[in-house]
C-alpha cells in the first residue's frame, strides 16, 4: 500500500463522503434500515448518525479497508446500538443464508471489484422478506456526461480508491437477481460526472404464482 493510499486517501474519501449533498442522500435511505443490519462498505462510519437507533437491533459493518477504521471507531463511540466489524470483501460474506433483515450499501458499489458477485452475496444473506437499501452514484443517462464518465474512470480509479464513475446501478442489481422495489435517480449538487445518483430499495423476487385446476 502506498503512502497516498494509507494516509491521504482515507481523509479525502471521508471528506467527500461527508459533503452536505451526500449526507442528504444518506438521510433518504439509512433511516429505513431495520433489525439486524449488514452495512456493506461501512468505511469511516458516515452512516452511523443517520440510523434510526430505535429500529436497529445490531449492525455488522463489512469493509476490507482497515485504514478507514480509526475514523470509524471514533464515530462508533457515539452509536446507540451494537456494531460488529467484519474486515472482509463483499464478494464473500462469512454469514449464513437469510441472516439479515436489512442489507445497506451506500457509495460502495463503485469500488467493489466484482459488484455483481457482491450483490449476489448480499441477496444470499438477506432474509426472504428483507430489503436491500442502496444509494450510489453511477452512470448518467445523458450521453455526453456518460462519455466523460467512461473516459475519466481509468484515471479516477487510481486516485479515488478504485472508484468507477460509470457503473449502471439498476443493471447490476437486476443481474444479481434482485427485484427493484423502489428506484429514484437524479443529479445531486456537484460536478455532473460524479453526481448522478440512484437510490431506493430492492428485494428477493416475488415467487411465481402457480395455477391449480
Amino acid at each position: 500500500m502506498s503512502l497516498y493510499d494509507r494516509y491521504i486517501l482515507p481523509s479525502l474519501l471521508d471528506w467527500a463522503c461527508g459533503l452536505e449533498a451526500v449526507s442528504q442522500q444518506r438521510d433518504r435511505v439509512v433511516p429505513l434500515a431495520r433489525g439486524d443490519v449488514l452495512e456493506v462498505g461501512i468505511g469511516t462510519g458516515r452512516n452511523i448518525v443517520h440510523y434510526d437507533a430505535e429500529a436497529i437491533h445490531k449492525i455488522w459493518g463489512l469493509d476490507p479497508a482497515t485504514d478507514m477504521q480509526p475514523r470509524l471507531r471514533r464515530r462508533l463511540r457515539h452509536a446507540r446500538f451494537s456494531v460488529e466489524l467484519l474486515p472482509l470483501s463483499a464478494e464473500t460474506i462469512p454469514t449464513a443464508d437469510a441472516r439479515f433483515d436489512t442489507v445497506l450499501v451506500t457509495y460502495s458499489l463503485c469500488s467493489i471489484v466484482d459488484p455483481v458477485a457482491a450483490l449476489r452475496e448480499m441477496k444470499r444473506v438477506l432474509k426472504p422478506e428483507g430489503r436491500l437499501l442502496f444509494c450510489e452514484h453511477g452512470l448518467a443517462p445523458d450521453a455526453a456526461v456518460a462519455r466523460w464518465q467512461t473516459r475519466l474512470t481509468p484515471a479516477w480509479r487510481r486516485i479515488a480508491g478504485h472508484c468507477s464513475l460509470d457503473r449502471d446501478i439498476p443493471s447490476l442489481l437486476t443481474r444479481a437477481g434482485f427485484e427493484l422495489i423502489e428506484l429514484q435517480q437524479g443529479y445531486i449538487r456537484g460536478p455532473r460526472v460524479v453526481s448522478y445518483n440512484y437510490w431506493g430499495s430492492a428485494a428477493h423476487p416475488a415467487p411465481l404464482e402457480t395455477s391449480t385446476r
